[in-house]
Order: structure tokens, then sequence, then C-alpha cells
């Protein structure tokens, strides 16, 4: 098979044809670009193999390329790279590799085209195509990965146990490309992820976290989170999550399985945002329900305040999974602990006051939460589900006037404690905090509207319970 019509853009596969034949190396390009490019999917990314040195190829095609372009060199890996324009070209001569049991890095020698194509890690990333002008186009493909492009199957080119044990993580891409692609697992391959999951505690949590944010980012993520559950690689990186699998009944109650709930509101966020973080909060916002979960003889199950435990346990989480500990770690705490809020407002008769707190506490994050409360609507009764979301519909007009009136996601007190203090004469002190926090909950609740007369004679009237006059 030739694939010289398909390979895009000219001017890079150009260059690259004509620096590997000045330099007498056979060249290919390999990996993903060749399974997207059959695929007719978008790519950024092209690895080239040389039967040669990778960085000596790299000088020469930039030298092709532009004057102007820098080659990024790695010796101690081999490896040289090239950024033009929005292309990452990445070169490295064939190798083998091969990792020692207890170890993450790899041994790595020269090698043959062959070499290279066997420590690939699934046959549809193992095929090249060459480059040079004498053979321009023609697909090497010693693993069938084009059948099983057209199978839609994850296989491994060599037996699982030895792809597994030499690089673990792969693994965790088996499971990342199978729901990328909507591709099944190979059976004996996803026997050898069984057999071979606990290899993975010796890959870095950094590693491990990159993959799984690629299945986040998926169309339908639950199918990945299915598969390392199923595999049992999901109980060794995500405990925590897999505790909320499983249904227990008691006096003929049940509850549901919280672990598959949690999947369905990660497919419904899904649908709804591409956004990684929005996701994240999905998977993490009944997180608490096994530590709150408790049975009540006439309420039946309860996991009261998993919401706010769920909140605490966020940076916990963050921390361990190496998730960044910042903004994008603040959202996703704070849509933990709001996600009951609307649920609960949509059931209820809706006062003013209520829908304040929730614009004022969700601020920013309010249409996130939104859609994680929409998502968060799950039954296997269709009616229910259309009830629930008419009255979310109502809600979240009411909710849009509020904010359209009061701008309280924007919320802030006109009554500051600096004015506090200088109108009492306090310094810092418990009496400026107790004021501050009844001038907020009072124009909250409708009480004072948040001007500065009404609530400036609010703020002198709350220091005179306590024995404050104006100094």
């Amino acid at each position: 098979m030739n694939l010289a019509e398909q390979l895009k853009p000219d001017a890079v596969f150009q260059a690259i044809t004509q620096a590997a034949d000045a330099l007498k190396v056979d060249t290919f390009v390999v990996g993903g670009h060749v399974r997207d490019l059959i695929l007719k999917r978008p790519s950024k990314d092209i690895d080239v193999v040389c039967v040669g040195s990778g960085i000596q190829l790299a000088e020469k095609v930039a030298s092709l390329l532009g004057p102007a372009l820098r080659v990024h060199v790695f010796p101690n890996f081999g490896t040289a790279q090239i950024k033009y324009e929005d292309l990452e070209i990445e070169f490295v001569g064939a190798r083998k590799e091969s990792y020692r049991a207890e170890s993450r890095k790899p041994i790595v020698e020269e090698g043959t085209l062959q070499d290279d194509q066997n420590r690939r890690d699934f046959t549809i990333n193992a095929m090249g195509i060459r480059l040079n002008q004498a053979g321009y186009g023609d697909l090497v493909d010693p693993f069938d990965g084009l059948g099983d492009l057209r199978r839609k199957l994850i296989r491994t080119p060599l037996r699982p146990d030895l792809t597994f044990s030499d690089d673990p993580l792969r693994m965790m891409r088996a499971a990342r490309f199978a729901t990328q692609l909507g591709f099944d697992i190979e059976p004996e391959a996803f026997d050898g992820m069984s057999a071979m999951s606990d290899r993975i505690r010796i890959i870095s949590q950094e590693r491990i976290t990159e993959e799984l944010n690629k299945i986040i980012l998926a169309k339908e993520p639950s199918y990945g989170f299915k598969l390392l559950y199923q595999c049992g690689l999901l109980q060794l990186i995500f405990p925590e999550l897999v505790a909320l699998q499983g249904v227990e009944t008691m006096d003929g109650k049940g509850h549901k399985d919280n672990f598959y709930h949690t999947l369905q509101v990660l497919d419904n966020v899904a649908v709804r945002s591409d956004d990684l973080w929005l996701r994240w909060a999905a998977i993490l916002h009944d997180i608490a329900k096994p530590a709150t979960k408790r049975f009540d003889k006439k309420a039946g199950w309860t996991f009261h305040g998993h919401e706010e435990k769920g909140a605490r346990m966020v940076p916990q989480l963050f921390r361990k999974l190496k998730l960044p500990l910042n903004e994008k770690m603040r959202f996703v705490q704070n849509l933990v602990r709001l996600h009951l809020r609307p649920i609960a407002l949509s059931k209820e008769i809706i006062t003013d006051a209520a829908m304040r707190r929730l614009l004022v506490e969700s601020g920013p994050d309010f249409e996130g939460l939104m859609i994680l409360c929409r998502a968060d609507i799950t039954s296997k009764n269709p009616d229910k589900v259309k009830r629930y979301l008419r009255n979310f519909d109502v809600l979240e007009q009411k909710l849009e006037e509020l904010e359209a009136r009061d701008k309280l996601r924007e919320f802030q007190p006109v009554i500051t404690g600096e004015i506090i203090m200088t109108t009492f004469g306090l310094k810092p002190s418990r009496e400026v905090g107790i004021i501050k926090e009844a001038i907020r909950e009072a124009i909250l609740e409708g009480i004072v509207p948040n001007e500065m007369a009404p609530a400036f004679a609010f703020m002198i009237e709350e220091g005179r319970k306590m024995g404050l006059s104006q100094a």
C-alpha cells in the first residue's frame, strides 16, 4: 500500500526526503501520525525514525526548512525536535528499548526499523511510511496494524506480557486509545492488562494522570473508566472512585450504585462541555458518599454532608493525583460543595434569598455549576428526568433575572471592614467580623439593599446592640 498522496504538508515531507537521501539513512514517519493519517484524523505531531542519527537528520531538515529554525536536542535520549508552523516534528534513531523490573527508565540501544516497530505499544501505532525517494509513501506494516484499524481493535505487536512489562503505562494507553477511538481491546491484551496491573505501581503519578486526563477528555469517558475498573487498574490508581461501587441493601431498601451514577454524570457533562475541570467536578461530586453513608429505618440510606466532606477531600485528591493546586482545584472544590444546592432549590418554593446565596457563593463558577447539576439528574425513568429538567429551566430563568437586576455574582457588601473600624474606632477584632457578617446576611436575605445609606444605618444599629458607639 502506498500513501504518498496523503503525506501532507508537502514542504515538510519533501525536506525530510531530501535530508534523508543526502545523509543516506533509511527514514520513516511512524506511530500516531500514520494511524491518524489513515483514519483521516487531524494530527500536529510527526514522529520520524531513521536508521542512523536522528539528531543529524533533524539538523539537516531544519537547514532546509529555514535558516532561523531552531533544533531542540535531547542528547540523553538521542532525539531532536523541530517546531515548524503548527507542527511538532520529532526525530529519533531506530532503537531497541527494555526496562528492568523495578525501573521506569529504559535501557536503549541502536536498532533496526524492525526493532523500533517491535518496541511500539500497539499494532495501530507500529506502522511506518517510507520517506526516502526510493519507495516514498510505501507502508511498512509488519503486525497488520491496518487490519486492526479496520477491525477497530487495540492489539499489542508482541505478547502482551512483554509489551506491558517493558512499559506498564501502555496498559493505561490501551484504555485511552480504546476510549478516544471507540475501539475494543483484544481479549488477550485485556487479559494481559489484568495480569500485569500491579506493575503500574512503578510508573510516576504524573504520567498516569496525564493518561487519565486524556480519557476524561474523550467523547465518552465512562468507557475508559469501565475498562480500567474491569482490568483492576482503577483500583490501584484511584481507589477513592472505586469505593463508590456497589449497592447495599437493608430492610429491603437499597441505594443507587454511585460509581456507575458518577460515570453517567461524567458522560452527561461531556455532552455539554469539553472543560477538563468541569469533568473532574463530575468525577468528584459524590466522592464522599462512602464516608457519609448511613442507614435510617425511616428515611433509608442517607449521605448527609457528603458535599461538604467531598469539598474537603478535593485538595487531598488533587495533591495525590498531581493535579494543579490552583484556581482549577478551587473551581472543582466549589462545584463539589454546591452541587446539591440548585437541585434542592428546583424542588422547593424558590425564595429570592436562597437564590441570592447561590449566585454569591457560585460567583464566576455559576455556569459550570448549572451544567454539573443538570448532568447529575440521572434516572431510569425518563419522565422523572424531564420533570426535573423543566424545574431547572424555571430556576435558571429566575436566577438570570435576579442576576441581571442585582449583579450578585460580583457581590461585595458596600460596607467594608475598614468602614466598620473607622466608624466605631475599632482595631481588627471579633466585633468587626460579627458586624460584617450581619450586614452580609441582611443584604442576602433582602432585609437591606446593598446601598451605602441603608447599609450604613443597619451597621450603626448592629453596633448599638453590641454596646458600640460612633467614634
